[in-house]
């Protein structure tokens, strides 16, 4: 399978959007998605962008492409470590999991995490999503069991 991995682009927008309500329903939560496609695409790609992504494509025979998975993230910032690579989501549509897609997005997003200076990758992961858990630990990622999530909605 010819699967190539890209800096995501303005007009990828509406079909991560899809693949962001296609998280949401395999989460249980589809009405938790709450943004709005403008805002989304403004987040990305407006005269100051908050997230920058990537995505896994694999090329149709007329010429375009169809988007398969993305990894979203943003800078967190560290009083202890500096800048971080905050991933927000990584997703593969269901279909293409067990691919080697989210692999190939993951190896971009260290490759990244490199070029950028950032001092780690940090995530969150549900506990009950064995496989992402699998994914995570088969690349050598640490849990931490001490913190708690946080968050106050405005």
């Amino acid at each position: 399978m010819d699967i190539h991995i890209r800096k995501a682009v303005r007009e990828d927008c509406a079909r991560l959007m899809e693949l962001v309500h296609e998280l949401a329903i395999f989460e249980k939560a589809p009405e938790a998605v709450t943004v709005s496609l403008e805002h989304f695409m403004e987040s990305g790609f407006g005269e100051k962008p908050v997230w920058w992504a990537f995505v896994a494509a694999t090329p149709n025979p007329d010429g375009s492409e169809t988007v398969h998975g993305f990894a979203l993230y943003y800078i967190r910032y560290s009083t202890w470590k500096g800048q971080r690579m905050y991933l927000e989501d990584i997703i593969v549509t269901e279909k293409m999991r067990g691919k080697g897609l989210g692999q190939l997005l993951l190896d971009r997003l260290k490759e990244e995490a490199r070029e950028r200076g950032f001092s780690a990758i940090v995530w969150q992961v549900l506990d009950w999503n064995e496989p992402a858990i699998r994914f995570y630990k088969k690349n050598g990622a640490l849990f931490d069991p001490e913190w708690i999530n946080c968050s106050l909605e405005i």
